[in-house]
């Protein structure tokens, strides 16, 4: 083998090592369904000498999904959803803050706690569904088909998600 074949070759096999690498490496993010975003405060609390709120948040990794394709309904000419609804499935983002509360009594720090976790969410994209003018062919008239009025419908879209937050009040932060 040549040396520039070696090369080549040598080339070609690091490029798909770190492919390989770098799928594996996105494979947890992905897979988790989100992805957190945390805010860092650190900074401003030295400059300032002061406690602020922690504050983070996770964002949603929408995915969409396969459609249900059009199916075919006896007495109709054209297949029914003849625009599918596409489906895509991810999650309304979720946040998390605890601010300090100065202690009535005391130097302790109280703090308050909002929780709101990402929810799912399931949609549908709006769909589309016509009939053509026509009826099928009907065999007591020689097989011709009859004319009739032209259907069309708009299939709604569709949303789904359960979202919650949780508010809370203790000691420390």
């Amino acid at each position: 083998m040549k040396s520039s074949t070696r090369g080549t070759l040598a080339a070609l096999l690091t490029g798909v090592a770190a492919a390989v690498g770098a799928a594996a490496a996105a494979t947890p993010a992905s897979a988790a369904g989100t992805v957190p975003v945390p805010v860092p405060l650190e900074g401003v609390e030295q400059s300032l000498d002061m406690e602020l709120p922690e504050a983070g948040g996770e964002l949603p990794v929408p995915a969409p999904g396969a459609p249900e394709g059009p199916s075919y309904v006896a007495g109709r000419l054209v297949p029914d959803r003849a625009l599918p609804q596409l489906p895509v499935s991810g999650g309304l983002p979720g946040a998390d803050l605890r601010a300090p509360l100065p202690h009535v009594l005391g130097d302790d720090f109280d703090h308050l706690a909002v929780g709101a976790p990402a929810a799912d969410l399931q949609t549908l994209a709006p769909g589309l569904t016509l009939d053509a003018p026509l009826t099928p062919p009907d065999p007591d008239a020689f097989g011709l088909p009859e004319p009739r009025l032209p259907q069309a419908g708009v299939l709604t879209p569709v949303l789904r998600t359960v979202p919650g937050a949780d508010l809370g009040v203790g000691a420390g932060l």
